[in-house]
């Protein structure tokens, strides 16, 4: 095919609404869409510390969006549909070995589940013993408290997508280190752009700080929403922390009210 060939079906597919996935490194430049929408701002900056990492400003994002447009990165795969569009993202993680995970025990790579055309999507911190056996997201006690949340707000597991910041277990389940969170989160953020939910759901402390690019704690950034990659954001507790902590059940509730009204919302 030559270039004026390819420059037509490009149009064409284009013309389609056909998905569109990259392997470019400037995808992570779209991080910068994370600002606070709900919530006293003021609040939340005033006292802050100076470890605490500000939110990005409309301007950084806009020079993310010209990197994105100016680089010349990898040729971008077309997909007919989001479930396509996904599978060629699996299918570029391959058997990861990209960052030094894959030689620390981990049994297989756990890319994330659900409905590709979900309008809610959950993000966790990384897999743990029971989603590295069986390869699924949020299988285990911590997954089974996560479905009863799901049906908590009139939906099914089957109807949102699950996924986590990072796709392979760490050792011991420790948090997952920079370096790794820096090689994963690309293939999240593609998750999340073929998904397009609208809303995102951050689960517990590492998931909400990772995405925000802030070090405030979990029940600091719960309760508001954000504006994150085309979708509005909620932090909220991770499940795990909710079977430790029966008493923040209520919160986790509150946030799923939330959750439900945005749902709605046109």
């Amino acid at each position: 095919m030559d270039r004026d060939q390819l420059t037509e079906h490009l149009k064409f597919a284009a013309e389609l609404g056909v998905a569109g996935v990259s392997r470019d490194p400037a995808w992570r430049t779209r991080q910068g869409d994370a600002l606070v929408v709900a919530g006293a701002q003021d609040e939340r900056t005033a006292g802050s510390s100076p470890a605490h990492a500000p939110a990005p400003s409309p301007l950084d994002s806009a020079r993310g969006s010209e990197a994105l447009e100016e680089s010349k990165g990898e040729p971008v795969t077309f997909a007919a549909n989001a479930a396509e569009a996904l599978a060629a993202v699996r299918a570029d993680i391959g058997d990861c070995t990209r960052c030094k995970l894959h030689g620390q025990g981990r049994r297989q790579i756990v890319f994330g589940v659900g409905n590709p055309d979900a309008d809610l999507m959950f993000v966790g911190e990384a897999p743990g013993a029971d989603e590295d056996i069986q390869g699924i997201p949020f299988v285990g006690r911590a997954g089974q408290l996560l479905t009863k949340i799901i049906e908590a707000i009139d939906l099914r597991r089957e109807d949102v997508y699950i996924a986590n910041v990072i796709k392979c277990r760490p050792p011991g389940n420790r948090n997952p280190e920079p370096d790794e969170v820096e090689t994963c989160e690309p293939f999240l953020f593609q998750q999340i752009d073929i998904i397009k939910p609208k809303v995102i759901v951050a689960l517990g402390k590492f998931g909400a700080q990772t995405l925000l690019r802030t070090l405030d704690p979990i029940s600091r950034l719960r309760g508001r929403v954000y504006n994150f990659r085309g979708a509005k954001l909620v932090p909220t507790f991770h499940p795990a922390y909710v079977l430790r902590n029966p008493s923040s059940k209520r919160e986790v509730w509150e946030d799923m009210k939330l959750v439900r009204t945005l749902l709605s919302e046109k």
